[in-house]
């Protein structure tokens, strides 16, 4: 996958103090240093036809009509791998969030009858048309179906990228899983990769859910840009390291010993931070975008799903 994370260079050390030693906020640094949306590879389009309903609310009023499904059309550089019976399994809708971003969301029925579906938040520089292939492909060996969703900026995600947006994008596709799909949290993975991980992990500290699967994983920002930062300021972005501990559900980490963008350390340090943490995968010799291409990522995650959750 052409994912980068991080982006952590192009910065000097004097403007790399200005930004964390005199910062406007957060999300500025956030937006400075982390979120790098390609140009889009996809575009949805809304199908005729009658919006579904969700389920009635616990107050017994009737819920809000669901939004439309969409038709996917995806361009060159999407690079799709399939046929269109592949296509025709994929559902394209949009969803808003609290904060006003509308979101391109993605449903992939990979494994008809399987127990989990997988809550991926993809890492940088990709979006939904450029991961769906990988969606597929990951969904059919691990016998999980895929939902995804593009963050505020991304793909035809309205908005702009920020780590508030971040936080609210996930909150909606999590609120979107459930009521659409009827997804039962002890049925849903959380599965982030890179900067992805930054939401997963905000969202697992306050829902429990079957499991979590952290791919290369961020302590926080500001440890990225200075991996001597010893603890957690005000103005650091993405403090993952400090929630961890409060994430009540199985974590499974993933981090290859020569990530070049996200040092082995911070999986480490999240590992080692972890109350329910199961034993991770440390891939020897992978960088931040390789991990996929070693034979052990599979079989872990399906020695985690198949044999480490309940599958009953």
């Amino acid at each position: 996958m052409p994912e980068q994370g991080p982006r952590m260079n192009g910065f000097s050390l004097g403007e790399l103090c200005w930004l964390f030693c005199c910062p406007p906020c957060p999300s500025r640094i956030a937006a400075k240093l982390a979120f790098l949306p390609p140009e889009p590879t996809y575009t949805v389009r809304e199908t005729e036809g009658p919006a579904g309903q969700a389920e009635e609310q616990p107050s017994g009023e009737p819920a809000a009509p669901l939004p439309p499904p969409c038709s996917l059309h995806l361009t060159e550089r999407a690079d799709w791998q399939y046929s269109q019976r592949e296509l025709d399994a994929v559902e394209v809708f949009r969803w808003r969030t609290e904060r006003g971003s509308c979101l391109g969301c993605m449903f992939v029925r990979c494994a008809p009858g399987c127990r989990y579906t997988l809550l991926f938040s993809h890492g940088n520089a990709v979006d939904l048309g450029q991961m769906c292939s990988f969606y597929i492909g990951l969904g059919s060996r691990i016998n999980c179906n895929v939902f995804s969703y593009d963050y505020s900026g991304y793909g035809v995600s309205s908005g702009k990228p920020s780590e508030k947006n971040l936080y609210a994008d996930i909150e909606a596709a999590w609120h979107a899983l459930r009521t659409r799909y009827a997804v039962s949290p002890e049925n849903i993975i959380l599965y982030g990769q890179s900067i992805g991980t930054v939401p997963t992990v905000d969202l697992a500290s306050r829902y429990e859910c079957a499991a979590v699967i952290l791919h290369s994983p961020l302590m926080s920002g500001l440890r990225v840009a200075f991996p001597d930062t010893r603890k957690t300021y005000c103005f650091d972005a993405f403090p993952s390291i400090d929630k961890i501990s409060k994430v009540s559900s199985p974590v499974l980490i993933i981090h290859g010993t020569e990530d070049e963008v996200i040092d082995f350390s911070h999986g480490l340090a999240m590992y080692e931070r972890c109350p329910r943490a199961v034993e991770p995968l440390w891939v020897e010799g992978a960088g931040h975008n390789d991990i996929e291409l070693y034979a052990q990522y599979l079989e872990r995650l399906k020695q985690f799903i198949s044999h480490e959750l309940p599958n009953s």
